[in-house]
């Protein structure tokens, strides 16, 4: 890139703007969902470009239990792999393939129940926008 163009691509103009506290933050809030300055954001929504979409909010669903369920997880690989080596060394396996198998549709429905809750709070019509 010549020096000329990378010239015209530096930033030393400025705009400025009014809101009022609500418009503020709203606009604030979406940048933090967003993931992206209030500086980038404006320049996205000014030049008409795409922002991208927000990450889904977590709802009912919490951090915590999304914790629990990796740890849950963690413990299941390593039976699993404890089990996959005792039968390759030809010894009893510390879990049954069939407990196992009963475990993996367990995780299924669990899977399957937290993804119906993501689609009903999708579809329920609730501002949960909040200011920090």
């Amino acid at each position: 890139m010549s020096k000329a163009s990378s010239q015209s691509l530096v930033r030393t103009k400025m705009l400025q703007a009014r809101f009022s506290p609500i418009e503020y933050e709203m606009i604030r809030s979406k940048a933090l969902d967003a993931n992206m300055s209030l500086g980038e954001l404006t320049r996205r929504c000014m030049l008409l470009r795409p922002i991208p979409t927000p990450p889904p909010r977590l709802g009912r669903v919490t951090v915590e239990t999304y914790r629990e369920l990796s740890r849950i997880g963690n413990n299941i690989n390593q039976l699993a792999k404890a089990t996959n080596t005792a039968i390759k060394m030809q010894l009893p396996p510390p879990a049954s393939p069939e407990l196992l198998q009963e475990l993996l549709e367990l995780l299924r429905h669990c899977q399957q129940e937290i993804a119906n809750t993501f689609i009903e709070e999708e579809n329920e019509e609730t501002d949960d926008w909040q200011p920090d």
